[in-house]
């Protein structure tokens, strides 16, 4: 059995009908992150002992469940009671959370293993893992570029055969560009289908928990299990999961492929403009109907998402005052030099430029100008996706685009420039503001300086509609072999 290449569904197959030990695949998995994460920077925490012995519990027949023995990894933004949720800050170096988050223990209950915390941008604010207290994290592809951002870990985990999937979040595109830069498949949920209780938060609002996998069947599995309404969280839909969520192979009905005209775009590199006619050849051969659709207020979603984001992480953050509890200065001379001198000392710069953003945003005399006019904004983009997918007016049943502009850049290249940073997430953070779901899935690769990088075209679909998504998306995958 080829351990390293194989699906999280077929793992857990093998594992359960004990063609490998739950062990041996744990264990191979150790071994590969020993030898190679050194040049990667994946994990944060690497949690081998617990992980053995909860594999030993699985081939002893202790713990059952559809992913009994399958080896996963968890981006360090979720909370468990295993090691430290550090959000990959200095501020919360050394937190131990007291309680797991909802979507780890719906994992751990379904009988995954829990191989450690993978590296993020800190907070989840970033496009690039450079952003990271403990070190940046790099492209298995190629060292000197980025793996992307902020669940870069997760998704440099998977495509480098560290796990068989992993866990991410995504606030305004932190699965899903990722995914596109390492090759590999990225679901952003729709906000409220999976619970976001133990997430420390970015941006309330816009954050949703998602996996990144080898295949499409994986990432409906994964959702399966930690999709479902959570009483602890407030935000969670009060809507049951389909049956047959994870049955992704079953075919669409008089499928619509929307394309909009704001998302050709002559930045885009040529290898995503090939990626996406690739794709569209491939749904008109499968016999769907491919249609232009009219997202006119798409130019508004960079502003928008960066004045609702940055006040969310203004208000979120303010919690980190070296008082209640993560760094503490040891030089205050007073309470306010305390709290000035912790939150200096601990948050890295991109953390300290988002939370001035936010807080300007939200400053007496600037509240309606930036931010109430940044909601009306989300409200007409949210707007333009529902007209979009009114099959009732000659809607869509998913807007097939880019998830980048290009493949994945070099690592320092967008660093000194925030704007050049945050325009590489134009493709996907407008899913988040109208909560609709999303996913990337591996579209081919571009030579770039001699380096082969991998190329990701994205689907955004109907709140709620994950089903159907995920059909659409597998036929794609179905018709390719990218993700292999």
């Amino acid at each position: 059995m080829d351990l390293l290449n194989s699906t999280l569904v077929e793992l857990a197959h093998s594992i359960r009908v004990k063609k490998i030990s739950a062990t041996e695949a744990t264990q191979t998995y150790l071994n590969r992150i020993d030898a190679l994460d050194l040049k990667i920077g994946a994990f944060h925490e690497i949690y081998s002992q617990d992980a053995l012995r909860r594999a030993r519990q699985v081939d002893d027949g202790l713990v059952r469940g559809p992913l009994a023995g399958v080896p996963l990894a968890i981006k360090d933004v979720l909370c468990t009671e295993l090691g430290h949720t550090t959000c990959s800050s200095r501020m919360l170096d050394s937190f131990c959370a007291p309680f797991t988050a909802t979507a780890v223990r719906r994992i751990e209950q379904a009988g995954a293993i829990l191989l450690g915390k993978t590296n993020m941008d800190e907070f989840a604010m970033g496009s690039s893992c450079e952003f990271c207290a403990f070190g940046s994290v790099h492209n298995p592809w190629e060292p000197t570029h980025t793996p992307g951002g902020s669940s870069g870990g997760s998704a440099a985990a998977v495509a480098a055969g560290f796990c068989s999937a992993a866990l991410g979040t995504d606030t305004g595109g932190s699965i899903r560009q990722p995914a596109a830069f390492c090759g590999v498949v990225g679901l952003k949920p729709t906000y409220g289908r999976v619970s976001r209780w133990g997430l420390v938060a970015y941006a309330s609002s816009l954050d949703q928990i998602g996996p990144l996998t080898r295949s499409v069947k994986d990432a409906a599995t994964l959702l399966k299990i930690t999709a479902g309404y959570d009483p602890l969280d407030s935000t969670c839909a009060r809507m049951s999961v389909d049956d047959d969520l994870d049955d992704v192979d079953q075919p669409v009905k008089d499928l619509r492929i929307g394309i909009a005209k704001q998302y050709v775009s002559n930045v885009n590199e040529g290898s995503v403009t090939a990626a996406i006619e690739q794709a569209i050849h491939i749904y008109r051969d499968a016999g769907a109907e491919v249609v232009e659709v009219d997202l006119p207020h798409t130019e508004y979603g960079i502003p928008a998402y960066y004045i609702v984001a940055t006040a969310e992480a203004s208000s979120n953050l303010a919690r980190y005052d070296g008082v209640h509890y993560g760094h503490r200065t040891t030089q205050a001379e007073d309470l306010i030099d305390l709290y000035s001198r912790s939150r200096a000392e601990a948050f890295g710069p991109e953390v300290k430029r988002r939370i001035m953003l936010g807080t300007y945003a939200l400053s007496s005399g600037y509240y309606e100008a930036y931010y109430l006019r940044a909601l009306k904004a989300r409200r007409l983009i949210k707007q333009d996706f529902d007209k979009a997918f009114d099959k009732s007016n000659n809607g869509c049943d998913a807007i097939l685009c880019p998830t980048t502009t290009g493949p994945a850049f070099k690592i320092g290249q967008k660093i000194g420039d925030p704007l050049e940073m945050y325009l590489n997430d134009v493709y996907t953070v407008n899913a988040n503001l109208a909560g609709i779901a999303g996913i990337s899935l591996p579209a081919g690769f571009a030579d770039i300086h001699g380096a082969n990088l991998p190329v990701g075209v994205q689907l955004l679909g109907p709140a709620f509609q994950e089903t159907t998504l995920l059909r659409i998306a597998r036929l794609y995958e179905s018709a390719t072999d990218y993700h292999q």
